[in-house]
């Protein structure tokens, strides 16, 4: 019989536990203020409604800020939550100045539009605003990241002899840190590398091209990591032994490991530098995601053992594989700079997003909160990832018409009944996936804010 395993950790009840419920505040910050902005953003591209607002050329402003609220702070704040549960207690005050400077460097990214910043440049990965306060906001934040990653590298238990799932998750979590820290190392060999005469949008598409990659990779491991996770939480049986899974997270760092190899190769401005990162994301990323997502794919179409309390988990578990895998397909139908692909990261963004949206209802308990809602923690996911599936359902048809990205207002160039109807579908479903978001936020807040576990949840 196929040994198995329970893909879980233990939440350390000391000051660990308390640093970890400060990294998900973060990132529900980060999450509320992308959810203020995407609002502006669906309003400005769906048909007939744009034409009412009046700011439309606030929408680029609005676009740097949700994709970096969304991805690059909510992602790497619920990376400080796994990593800090997944530490020994060496180095606590780094970790607290961690939080502290990234939580500093996120307020003043979300003020900064509100406070003259603008001049939008739609760069890969990491927009930016050409604006003194919101780049010192990032500098701010990306430092608190360097000493987040730098404290999970120092900080971090042993596996053990003697691999369990408990062990094989915290490999993967080590991976993820390990992946993150070669982001950096990108970051860094590309500021000290990159020509000082180029700037505006060449300069920074360079800058964060290889680091801007390797964050993917990091994020895709931290989302198996949530996927293990809440497999075991659903009482879902894998049919992977704990060792074949730690052996399936080093596949998932192979890629990584090239990165030095290429920034010693090919200077940063070539061609071939771009090109590398680009094969290396197309093909290094399914060495580890493909092979575990069909063992949990087969797990969740055999098992028999779900309990209501594990819906919520479920629930999330299957939409984040949808979203994931949907936008892993629509990427190998890209063709030129339109829509499809905002279309393909929007479905693997909301994939990782939903796999972590899941594991924030496992771990609310845990942390010291109420359990959530049953009802309204099993619909949401549901919810959100639907609405984001018709959203990249719109962008993909849209976008065999040609419909351009990063463009809004009469700029889309909406001149025919089939682009109208293509991106009223994507206008619609981005609402319907904003109600979603709004509900987790709702779910989650009420948690957190009300009373602890020693009462059961509203239903």
């Amino acid at each position: 019989m196929i040994e198995t395993g329970v893909f879980t950790l233990p939440v350390p009840d000391d000051g660990r536990k308390q640093l970890a419920r400060g990294w998900l505040w973060l990132g529900l910050i980060a999450l509320t203020g992308s959810g203020l902005f995407s609002v502006l953003l669906v309003l400005s591209r769906t048909p007939s409604v744009n034409e009412m607002i009046p700011w439309v050329d606030f929408f680029h402003t609005a676009l740097v800020v949700h994709v970096d609220l969304s991805v690059l702070v909510w992602f790497l704040a619920f990376a400080g939550l796994l990593w800090s549960l997944n530490s020994t207690n060496r180095f606590s005050v780094l970790g607290w100045l961690a939080l502290i400077l990234s939580s500093l460097g996120t307020i003043i990214i979300i003020l900064s539009p509100f406070m003259g910043a603008g001049n939008a440049l739609m760069s890969n990965y990491i927009p930016i605003l050409q604006d003194r306060l919101f780049l010192s906001g990032l500098l701010v934040f990306a430092f608190g990241m360097f000493l987040l990653v730098w404290r999970s590298m120092t900080a971090i238990p042993l596996v053990g002899q003697q691999i369990s799932g408990m062990g094989a998750q915290r490999f993967g979590l080590n991976t993820a840190a390990v992946s993150a820290a070669i982001a950096i190392m990108a970051f860094l060999w590309t500021y000290l590398t990159i020509p000082p005469a180029l700037e505006g949008r060449a300069y920074y598409e360079l800058l964060f091209w290889g680091g801007g990659h390797i964050l993917q990779f990091t994020y895709t491991l931290l989302m198996l990591v949530a996927w293990l996770w809440l497999s075991s939480s659903s009482g879902i049986k894998l049919p992977l032994t704990p060792r074949v899974t730690l052996i399936l997270f080093g596949f998932g760092l192979f890629a990584v490991f090239s990165v030095p190899l290429i920034y010693y190769s090919y200077a940063v401005t070539t061609v071939e530098h771009i090109k590398l990162f680009t094969w290396l994301m197309r093909y290094g990323g399914s060495l580890a995601t493909l092979p575990l997502a069909l063992a949990v794919l087969y797990g969740l179409l055999v098992s028999r053992t779900f309990t209501r309390e594990s819906s919520p988990f479920r629930s999330a578990l299957l939409s984040s594989m949808i979203l994931f895998g949907a936008g892993g397909l629509i990427g190998f139908f890209i063709q030129g700079s339109n829509v499809i692909i905002p279309a393909h990261y929007h479905g693997s963004i909301v994939g990782v997003t939903l796999a972590f949206m899941g594991l924030t209802y496992v771990l609310l308990p845990e942390l010291g909160y109420r359990k959530p809602r049953l009802k309204l923690a099993y619909m949401q996911p549901y919810l959100y990832g639907g609405g984001q599936l018709m959203h990249i359902s719109g962008l993909m048809w849209s976008g065999g018409y040609g419909v351009q990205r990063k463009v809004a207002g009469t700029a889309q160039m909406l001149d025919g009944i089939e682009k109208q109807l293509a991106m009223g579908l994507m206008g619609f479903g981005g609402l319907i996936a904003i109600i979603g978001g709004l509900v987790f936020l709702y779910v989650v807040l009420e948690a957190m804010l009300g009373s602890r576990t020693d009462l059961p949840a509203n239903e």
